[in-house]
């Protein structure tokens, strides 16, 4: 690639472990730049953070209207020309707006808006303004799941006849039960989250790695969702039955109240002829499972893998354990690409398309539930 793409955050600032990602992942491609941004609404202690990264205070703005008014003012090649959006929900749609008008490409965490409508608008608008705009679906980003997706695309497994997936996290266990601490959580304020918590940031996830692995849109779903307490108005756990493409069933389990657990996904895909699993917390391996036959563990790095699994691996050296900083990357990477207008394969960054369908697999949970478990279309 010619240059390195100009970078900038809205967001991402002190003590965000979401922003410390974000700039080590852009930083491990050698692909981007970060220039400047919008790293707090403490412009003071944004100043501060953006001189602490070696940023030029000039590229430290106040908000996204001073961000774009000073970039612009630039010359066309000194200019940032992607920014990646780190801040809570609920700033979302109104930033992201005014950025693809003024002609910026988008990087945005998930879920990208409040609501399916502001998304479906987004959609629109970066396809008026043909910016790119890539989703931090993270986990797709792991090379182990993109040969998972390689390997179901080839048919290794057969017709599917199981989807499988859990994703808990314990950390709200601590916070849900003291009434005037739970109120100070972002993620439990629907002001700011939007309608739902654990399906809204981490059951989403799950959503999004179902239809990454198999190739197949998920067409209903029942969803029996739990708040734990009536004062807290979002789901903290749940369990959601699906029903995809070709009459194939699943399931996801996820949960923020699961004791003890830290970021537990885990990928199961059964199909007729064999299985494919995979846990987020030992990521290097996927199993391969079929009848009556010892298991198989495929690794990275390998000549077997796919293409797309290959270009994943940043370390092409066997037994050299890569993770999610490295997975972000990959998602970078690909967004970099298009960017630069090179050829990117199906499947190296999640795009817009992603985080619509994930704006409207939340909205159909969250009124399934409410409709005592009645099956919702997506």
């Amino acid at each position: 690639m010619s240059k390195k793409v100009k970078l900038g955050m809205i967001g991402g600032g002190s003590n965000s472990f979401i922003g410390i990602l974000h700039r080590n992942a852009a930083a491990s491609t050698e692909l981007y730049q970060l220039v400047g941004g919008v790293f707090s609404s403490d412009f003071k202690g944004a100043q501060q953070f953006g001189r602490n990264l070696g940023l030029d205070k000039s590229r430290l703005y106040k908000d996204v209207d001073a961000f774009i008014k000073g970039e612009n003012a630039l010359p066309e090649g000194d200019r940032i020309e992607a920014v990646s959006i780190l801040t809570p929900n609920n700033i979302h749609f109104e930033a992201v707006s005014k950025l693809i008008k003024a002609g910026f490409n988008i990087i945005c965490e998930k879920p990208i808006t409040i609501d399916s409508k502001e998304a479906v608008a987004l959609e629109k608008l970066s396809k008026k303004h043909d910016t790119v705009f890539g989703v931090t679906h993270t986990y797709t980003g792991y090379p182990m799941v993109r040969e998972m997706k390689a390997l179901i695309a080839q048919g290794v497994l057969g017709d599917i006849q199981r989807v499988d997936v859990q994703y808990y996290q314990g950390w709200i266990n601590p916070i849900i039960h003291n009434a005037n601490l739970r109120k100070t959580i972002w993620r439990l304020d629907p002001k700011v989250a939007g309608i739902s918590s654990c399906m809204g940031d981490i059951g989403v996830h799950a959503f999004n790695m179902v239809e990454y692995t198999t190739g197949l849109k998920v067409k209903k779903v029942l969803a029996d969702l739990n708040t734990l307490y009536k004062d807290n108005k979002l789901d903290i756990d749940g369990t959601v039955l699906l029903r995809l493409e070709n009459n194939i069933r699943g399931v996801i389990r996820s949960s923020q109240i699961a004791t003890g657990e830290e970021n537990t996904l885990t990928v199961a895909i059964y199909g007729r002829k064999g299985s494919l699993k995979w846990e987020q917390e030992n990521p290097n391996y996927l199993q391969f499972l079929r009848q009556g036959e010892p298991a198989q563990t495929l690794k990275p790095v390998y000549d077997y893998n796919s293409k797309l699994a290959g270009i994943s691996s940043n370390l092409q050296a066997p037994g050299h354990p890569e993770g999610i900083t490295e997975a972000m990357g990959n998602i970078y990477a690909g967004v970099a690409k298009a960017i630069r207008g090179h050829k990117v394969l199906p499947g190296e960054y999640p795009t817009i398309n992603e985080g619509v369908r994930g704006m409207k697999f939340i909205e159909a949970t969250v009124k399934s539930n409410k409709a005592k478990q009645t099956w919702e279309k997506i």
